[in-house]
């Protein structure tokens, strides 16, 4: 049998806030809030003397503003943000091929078999931490554990700037007093009503019967099992099919659903250019189905769509069908609306396709 896998979750400390601070020196020291100002406007990312007065990410601007007035607002710039994600990628590909990439700041690596012979997993993690900090000026965090999961959490642990090790045999004592709020999918819904269960952390869930958790949860009650005792058989992957093409747009005032065309054909224009780039990535994938989202003044999100036979022809084809999605929304008409999205997805390989017509016709 094949030992433990040795996986790492890398973290950047406070990314972009971090970029803004290393870039401007006036800014260090100082609490940083990567946004736009306005109502409307959420926090990208908070640097940590920000957050020591509570501000996070996707916090609404304005309430970053209101606790704590004396921060700074610097608007993003995610092409700065995405070259400097792209070294740090550079830096993890010494180490391994393996690399899933979650966001432009963190990573999951799987490090069973590196291309370097350091010793050890821990070894290889402060390596990587000791070049993001030579390379880039920027700290990171980082999690050694057997699967993705304990990695994830591992490398909370010990921010910012540092690293935690779960090994396999410290698995369940480090589990047992853990907050069922820390594990992935439980928000606070469902923290709640595991709360209303007795199940306050991992070793009430341990404790529970599955088939309890599956008549609460349906089958996401196995998977809290699971997580519970630490299992998590996701492999790294090292490449992700897109899975949507979207472009979504927040209005500076809410609109009624009949003035929404002009911004749903610039949207869905944008998710167009997107979908090509898609396509020139992986020729043999298509996608055929068109989304509308929309989001009501008062926060109700509601999703349109339509799947044909293949992909739309062109841009103007994809503006035309979604912004007759429209008249499938049957909200009243005095309804408003502060966001508008356009995607596409429901994606398919045209080869694997074409082999099924091929065999059926057999």
């Amino acid at each position: 049998m094949p030992g433990p896998r040795k996986i790492i979750h890398v973290d950047m400390d406070a990314f972009y806030a971090s970029v803004e601070q290393r870039d401007d020196p006036s800014l260090r020291g100082r609490p940083v809030v990567v946004a736009w100002r306005g109502a409307r406007s959420v926090v990208c990312a908070a640097s940590y003397e920000a957050r020591e007065y509570g501000v996070r990410s996707a916090m609404p601007a304005i309430r970053a503003e209101r606790l704590c007035p004396q921060a700074v607002f610097v608007p993003p710039d995610f092409v700065r943000y995405k070259a400097v994600s792209r070294q740090i990628r550079e830096i993890f590909a010494r180490h391994t091929d393996l690399i899933e990439p979650l966001s432009l700041d963190e990573a999951y690596l799987d490090v069973t078999s590196p291309k370097q012979d350091l010793g050890s997993a821990t070894a290889i993690a402060l390596d990587i931490r000791a070049a993001i900090r030579e390379e880039t000026a920027l700290t990171a965090s980082a999690g050694i554990a057997p699967n993705k999961f304990l990695a994830k959490i591992a490398s909370d642990w010990n921010k910012p700037d540092g690293q935690f090790v779960l090994k396999p045999g410290h698995v369940d004592a480090f589990l047992a007093p853990l907050a069922v709020g820390r594990l992935p999918g439980v928000g606070r819904v469902t923290e709640a009503r595991m709360q209303a269960m007795g199940l306050h952390t991992c070793a009430d869930v341990r404790a529970q019967p599955v088939e309890a958790l599956e008549h609460e949860f349906g089958r996401w009650g196995r998977r809290l099992h699971e997580l519970a005792h630490g299992i998590d058989e996701r492999a790294v992957q090292s490449e992700r099919l897109t899975l949507q093409v979207s472009s979504e747009d927040t209005f500076a005032s809410d609109l009624p659903l009949d003035a929404l065309d002009q911004a749903i054909r610039e949207l869905a224009n944008k998710t167009w250019r997107g979908y090509l780039r898609e396509r020139e990535r992986h020729p043999g994938r298509i996608a055929r189905t068109v989304v509308l989202k929309l989001k009501t003044s008062d926060f109700r999100t509601l999703t349109r769509s339509l799947t044909g036979g293949g992909p739309p022809a062109d841009g103007e084809e994809l503006a035309d069908i979604a912004s007759g999605l429209r008249s499938r929304v049957l909200l009243p008409d005095d309804t408003r609306y502060r966001l508008v999205g356009v995607g596409l997805s429901g994606f398919i390989d045209t080869d694997d396709s074409q082999g099924d017509l091929l065999d059926g016709a057999d």
